[in-house]
């Protein structure tokens, strides 16, 4: 008798621990959104960034028009080539034909086309360029439903954006501790993003830089309930113990 007492007092307190796992692993919906202020909000937010800077080790499509004949005809075999492609290096500049080496670092698109241009003029008639970052990645990693490493081409790929490339983020993610790895030359930093907080448009890590890595922690709750499996094994456990128990007990 009083190893059966005992037994029902273990499964009774496993009863009540795994409804406190239960209980306290549930995330609440203020966890779960991603704007939790959007109400108390009085003005549109403005990002002031525009365009993205070209940074070493981005690919460049680069093609040259224009309207003399002459011109035209040269850059004929290059405009062509629509998989080449011309990789930034670490000191920020392209070598492209005729205008030799160019530094390309920190400017818009727009900007390089009209610098390269300009060195474009010394050698052939009204070149109009036309310039695009190919191949950018960005990295997705931690409680998102698909991690791996993604590519776009948009000019300004979002935080939101990018998250969704790898599915979103799982009812087990932080969203207020997303975590943002970029290099910069040698320096590799780390920002933490609380994505529930709309001012975060307002930023300029709300753009994504190619080689971006993401990484979403998991909320505290998550590891119980990971954990919640084991709790429920032993109490099935206890609990078969009991019922054999009991039914030994009635017959004997």
């Amino acid at each position: 008798m009083k190893i059966y007492k005992l037994v029902t007092k273990i499964v009774l307190a496993g009863v009540l621990i795994y409804v406190i796992i239960i209980t306290s692993s549930c995330a609440s919906g203020k966890k779960l959104r991603y704007f939790n202020d959007i109400d108390t909000m009085q003005a549109h937010i403005v990002n002031p960034r525009e365009h993205k800077l070209i940074m070493p080790f981005d690919r460049l499509s680069v093609q040259v028009f224009s309207t003399d004949e002459k011109t035209k005809e040269l850059f004929k075999d290059i405009n062509a080539q629509t998989t080449a492609s011309y990789t930034v290096d670490k000191n920020g500049d392209i070598t492209f034909p005729l205008a030799g080496k160019i530094n390309v670092r920190d400017l818009t698109t727009e900007q390089a086309g009209i610098k390269l241009e300009e060195v474009l003029s010394s050698y052939v008639t009204e070149p109009d360029v036309t310039i695009t970052v190919t191949e950018n990645m960005v990295t997705v990693m931690g409680e998102v439903n698909s991690q791996g490493s993604f590519s776009f081409n948009q000019d300004k790929l979002n935080i939101y954006e990018a998250l969704a490339l790898g599915g979103g983020i799982t009812v087990s993610g932080n969203r207020k501790a997303v975590v943002l790895i970029r290099q910069n030359g040698n320096d590799i930093k780390r920002y933490k993003l609380d994505l529930s907080d709309s001012r975060i448009a307002e930023k300029d890590l709300y753009y994504i830089e190619s080689n971006d890595v993401i990484i979403v922690e998991p909320l505290r709750t998550a590891a119980w309930t990971q954990n919640s499996g084991v709790f429920m094994s032993l109490f099935s456990i206890l609990s078969s113990f009991l019922a054999l128990y009991t039914m030994f007990s009635l017959r004997y």
